[in-house]
Order: structure tokens, then sequence, then C-alpha cells
């Protein structure tokens, strides 16, 4: 372990042998400074965790300097291939302007005739109110009686908002994330349009209301998916602390908020008591309370498990460790996704002979003589690694063989990643009742985004009472 090239492993292991060899020290004096010496390592342990070697995300890194890409040798720019996004002409612009030249201007003494144009497109925007009256004809016989023609359905009030106004709205609101008053403000600058709280709340709730049927569709798909990548991450919801869980794979996303952060809420989300899959998660322990499933563990959380392991504890295995599962990722790659069964053996048999050298080097703690205490004894957090990787060597290594187990469950990871954006955002969830409308909203535009369907196109579906047709989308 260092700190700004201080190797404080060595400092403190030459502290803790003058102590032990200098005489006439009392021992009160003698146990306070064996206490202090303690307390600076557990504060030298925090204070050298970053990203990189714990789960502490980038932006808590200290001056952390983003890594430099090696020069590939290509030029830059796009690549053959590479479908840009470059602005073209297109066919039938909404408005043709027609520019005459000056004829005036022109040499004079010659007969100038007109062979065609030259054109040039502006792409722009017009943000404008459309207001629509509608204005059903009354008539009325020679007794007095009235008859008016009907209105369209769902036009109810004299004055109302339109599909297009709640759509864009909580578009604005649940994938753009904005706060309720920013959104008024825009609403109120760009369209001149008042817009209260309560309305956004009720835009919100109705696309809540209506997507109870598609959130039911999406358990269904993902009760039958071959893999499911799951994670959870703390939300707060009026002060209080819960649990925003997500199950989710390369079709489908659902979301469920809750105050508890284990089996009790995931029961809840009604899945994965019926799932007979691959389950992708880090390992916690709840998960593996699924005994119909096969589990798969995420690489990327032992990676910094190890680095830690590596760089705080010493432990060369944990390096060599971290080294082969970074080779054998890269095997897999190079082999389309999955390895042979030859290859995989000959992996497998690195792995365990490389653990086997580990039990060395990092040895179970062993109970002192005398000692009554029951129990298992508490392991250093490189044990505990260590023992994770021998018994669970299948999930760890499973990504070898099924070709659509990937090396981590970065899929998760991203669908709760907007979460945390929120959370920066506004802090909290003001109730449980907003909290789960974050989530069906949410679930169903990252759902629909991964299916190749717009979170506009797809809240307008929504608030005009229809459901995205993803079969007949290819």
């Amino acid at each position: 372990m260092k700190l700004d090239n201080i190797d404080i492993e060595a400092t403190l292991a030459k502290a803790r042998k003058l102590l032990k060899e200098e005489e006439g020290l009392s021992p009160a004096v003698h146990a306070t400074m064996e206490m202090l010496l303690m307390l600076v390592a557990l504060l030298l342990n925090r204070v050298t965790l970053n990203s990189k070697n714990s789960s502490k995300p980038p932006s808590s890194d200290p001056n952390r300097v983003k890594s430099r890409r090696k020069p590939s040798g290509k030029p830059s720019g796009g690549q053959p291939g590479h479908v840009g996004t470059t602005l073209k002409k297109i066919d039938g612009p909404d408005e043709i302007k027609v520019l005459k030249v000056d004829r005036r201007r022109l040499p004079k003494g010659h007969q100038y005739t007109e062979v065609g144009f030259e054109s040039r497109q502006v792409f722009d925007i017009d943000i404008r109110r459309v207001v629509t009256e509608y204005q059903a004809q009354v008539l009325e016989d020679e007794q007095g009686r009235r008859f008016v023609a009907p209105f369209p359905d769902g036009v109810d009030h004299a004055v109302q908002y339109g599909h297009r106004v709640k759509a864009h709205a909580v578009y604005l609101s649940q994938y753009q994330l904005l706060p309720y008053k920013r959104i008024q403000e825009y609403f109120a600058d760009q369209l001149q349009m008042p817009l209260s709280e309560g309305s956004l709340f009720n835009f919100n709730r109705q696309a809540f209301e209506q997507l109870a049927e598609f959130e039911q569709i999406t358990r269904q798909h993902l009760e039958q998916a071959d893999v499911c990548h799951a994670d959870e991450t703390g939300i707060n919801i009026d002060s209080q602390r819960h649990w925003l869980h997500c199950l989710s794979n390369e079709r489908w996303t659902l979301y469920l908020a809750h105050r508890k952060r284990g089996t009790e809420a995931m029961n809840a989300m009604d899945v994965l008591p019926h799932y007979q899959g691959i389950l992708c998660h880090d390992h916690w322990k709840p998960y593996y309370t699924y005994t119909d499933c096969t589990h798969a563990l995420c690489n990327a959380h032992h990676l910094r498990e190890l680095t830690r392991a590596w760089e705080q504890d010493g432990q060369q295995w944990a390096k060599e460790m971290e080294d082969l599962l970074l080779k054998i990722n890269q095997a897999v790659d190079e082999q389309g996704g999955t390895l042979t069964a030859k290859q995989a053996k000959k992996y497998r048999q690195t792995y365990r002979s490389l653990l086997k050298r580990a039990e060395n080097e990092c040895p179970a703690p062993v109970r002192p003589p005398g000692c009554r205490k029951r129990g298992r004894l508490k392991r250093s957090k490189a044990r505990n690694l260590l023992e994770r990787l021998i018994d669970y060597e299948d999930d760890v290594l499973r990504f070898m063989e099924h070709p659509q187990v990937p090396f981590t469950n970065n899929l998760a990871e991203r669908d709760v990643r907007m979460t945390k954006v929120q959370q920066k955002i506004s802090g909290c969830f003001r109730s449980m009742d907003g909290a789960l409308m974050f989530c069906r909203i949410r679930g169903y535009l990252s759902t629909c985004r991964k299916q190749g369907l717009s979170a506009s196109d797809a809240l307008a579906l929504v608030f005009a009472g229809k459901l995205p047709h993803f079969d007949l989308m290819g």
C-alpha cells in the first residue's frame, strides 16, 4: 500500500518493530501506541480506496486522471463501415423560398435563359403552441329539442391539454429527469402555456396507470429469458432509505422501488421466484436463495476486489488472478463469445492451480488455543474473496462456455445508472407513489429504447391508448 509514493506497509512495519524493541515503556503506553498504529492502518485503507479497487464511483476519485487512449494508427474521423449522423438534404422540404437573380446587376447586352437552380437547405425548429377548437353543430327542431354533434373521444372539457402536451411533459420529467419547476418554466417561456405541478403529477400518474399491462408483459418476457441481469441501488424516498431493484436483459427492463433490499423485494417483482434461466449478479447473497436458476457472477466486481487485495494487502495471487481473468476474457472475445471444451478445461486448471497456491499466501484464520468462542472466525477481505473464487468457480467462469453470459454485469449497472442521476438532480423522491411511477415509466422507456423505439414516440403511444408491437418491429 502506497500513498504519495510512500510505502505505508514498510513504514508501519518498521514502527511496530521499533515499538517492540523499545524497553521501559509502560503497558498503558505500549497498548496506546499499538492502538494508534492500528487506527492509522485502518484510515489509510479507506483513504487509498478508489473506483479501481472498490465499488466507489469514478466521480469520487480525487484529482482523477482520465486514461489516455493508445494511438491506433488510424486516421481521425469516422472509419469505413461507420454509420454517421451527417446532416443531409431531404426530398420535399416544408418550405421553399425561390431566390431570383437581380438582372439589373448583370452585364448588359446579353440574353439570359434560366437553366435550373442551386439549392441549399437550412434545418431549424419551430416550437409553438397549437390550439384546436372543436365546434359541435347544434340543431333544434320546431319543438325546441336540441341535437349536438358528438365530440371526439377524449375531448371531455371546455379546455384541456392534448396528448402531445402530456407526452412531452412526461418525457421531460421521466426521461430527461427535469424537476417540475423547470418543466413549468419551459412550458411558460417556450409555449406560453401554464402548467401546474398537479397537472404534471396527473400526467405521470395517467402514464403509470396506462402502462400496468405493459409492465406485466415485461415480467413475462424476463421470466422466459435465457439470461437476466439483476442489480439494486439505494434511493431516498421522503428522507428514508429505500432500494430500487432492476431486472433486465438486452431487450426488456423492469424496475421496482421497495423499502427492503433482499428477497422480500425480489419476490415482489414476481420474476425470480419462477425464473429458470441464467441470472447474472454481483454475489449479493439473497440472489442465491433462488435455486431453480443458474447463477453467473460479475467479474468487474472481482477485478476491483483483486486490485484492492493486491494494492492494499500485498496479495501477489490477487494480481495473478486479475491477469488471468482478463486473459480468459480476451480469449473469449477472440473466439467469438465462447471457448472450446479443451480451451476451457485448460484455463480452469490454471485457475484452480493459482487458487491452490493462494491458500498458502492467504491462509484461513486459525482458532487460538483455549479460545471457546464459537462460530466462524473473522476473515480478511482478501480471504473472503479467495474463498468466494474457490466455492463459486462455476459461476465465476460461466462466461467461458456460454456465449450469452457476459464477463460482467454491466448491463444491469447501466440500467440503474439513470436512477443515480435522478437522485443527484432532485435529491429524493417525495413519496413512494412518485418512485413507483418513475420505475414503471422508466422501465417502459428503457425497453422501448432497447428495441428501437424513441422515448417520444413511446410516450405518444401511451397517451393514445396503444402499446408498441415489438414483434412487428423486427
